[in-house]
């Protein structure tokens, strides 16, 4: 109800508009009559809004909602994809929902050193689907005494903590973070046998996936790796010179800073966030432990063909230990990544150890098709 009568007070005024702009247009060539047998014509801006209000008319004479029952539901025919993904994924508006924490990080003092709690609710709003974030004017802070300079080589002995703003973390020291899970990948003397070793079916050793590249002609040089941590898997790869772009969110640990210090480039940006690469210019796309079943299938799904957009024809899509549980592999999952219509170059997949709810893991090396 509300709606229709706002449409029919937007015709009203639009209606009254149009016949002020006539009777301006008649009394002119009247009067000019009186004078002169050629009138002179129409100041082209009257003739533009005219055509605009007509146009705004017809535009809103088609959205108003229709008399007959049968045909509202058609009236207005809103693509439901984006309507969904307006409630899933980043679309400017999200920032709205969020008025209290909008209002604290945009609460700071023009051309002066942003607050000190700028990350954390910068975080926090990225989370939420306020994302890109609203530009400010604050200088951002930089730790007190950082090291004078940085290694290039990734897989260096420590990571620097001079180089990182401890106040937000509970730990105060990478050390800090080792001890408390040697496997969160801060750890870098663990980090350096990944993606080397093979223990299992679950396992894709880095050497052989170049050998099944190289066997099917595909090149590797550009790369995305997906919720990386500290970003060991684009360190590994640039050792055989694939450059990787690692996707990483400093969640209660600064993975961003230990991803950087390692020479490579993090992105902080959420999952449900667009893929910031344009389409079809990477060779890999590797998703971690990031990417598992707590991710809302219908988000999945978005990700998914988000990255079929990013890669190029012939690249490849590795699923590198989904966790989820059997049944939901079965009926849900397999039947969602099979919607890519990817060639299966491995698929394997094996039951989590000790767990009693049909836990299994997957590991699957997909290739996008070269021409479609």
């Amino acid at each position: 109800m509300g709606f229709t009568m706002g449409l029919n007070l937007v015709l009203l005024i639009a209606m009254v508009a149009t016949n002020i702009l006539s009777l301006y247009h008649l009394s002119s060539t009247v009067q000019t009559n009186k004078k002169t047998p050629n009138p002179p014509p129409v100041p082209d801006h009257l003739l533009r809004q005219l055509q605009s209000i007509r146009a705004t008319i017809s535009q809103l004479t088609r959205l108003q909602p229709s008399a007959n029952p049968s045909t509202k539901a058609t009236a207005t025919a809103i693509p439901s994809d984006l309507l969904l993904h307006s409630r899933l994924s980043p679309i400017a508006t999200a920032c709205n929902n969020h008025p209290g924490l909008l209002h604290r990080y945009m609460n700071y003092t023009p051309f002066s050193m942003c607050p000190h709690d700028s990350d954390e609710l910068a975080e926090s709003l990225i989370l939420r689907g306020c994302h890109p974030l609203p530009r400010r004017r604050c200088f951002s802070r930089t730790p007190a005494r950082p090291t004078s300079s940085l290694s290039h080589n990734p897989f260096l002995l420590s990571l620097s903590d001079q180089n990182v703003l401890w106040h937000k973390y509970a730990c105060k020291s990478f050390n800090c973070l080792i001890r408390s899970n040697p496997k969160l990948g801060f750890d870098l003397s663990v980090e350096a046998t990944r993606f080397m070793t093979y223990a299992d079916e679950l396992d894709l050793p880095i050497p052989q996936l170049l050998q099944i590249a190289k066997a099917a002609n595909s090149v590797l040089r550009l790369g995305l790796d997906i919720g990386g941590g500290t970003g060991t898997f684009a360190a590994r790869m640039k050792m055989y010179n694939v450059t990787v772009l690692t996707t990483t969110m400093n969640l209660g640990a600064p993975y961003n800073e230990a991803t950087a210090l390692r020479g490579l480039v993090p992105l902080h940006v959420p999952l449900q966030q667009r893929l910031p690469v344009f389409d079809g210019v990477v060779d890999l796309v590797r998703c971690g432990h990031a990417v598992n079943r707590w991710i809302p299938v219908t988000v999945l799904e978005f990700l998914l063909f988000d990255v079929d957009r990013v890669l190029r024809g012939g690249g490849y899509l590795w699923l590198d230990h989904f966790f989820s549980k059997g049944a939901d592999l079965e009926k849900l999952y397999a039947p969602l990544i099979g919607k890519l219509g990817y060639k299966k170059v491995k698929w394997a997949t094996a039951s989590k150890s000790n767990s009693k709810n049909g836990d299994v893991y997957l590991t699957a090396l997909l290739q996008k098709p070269v021409s479609r």
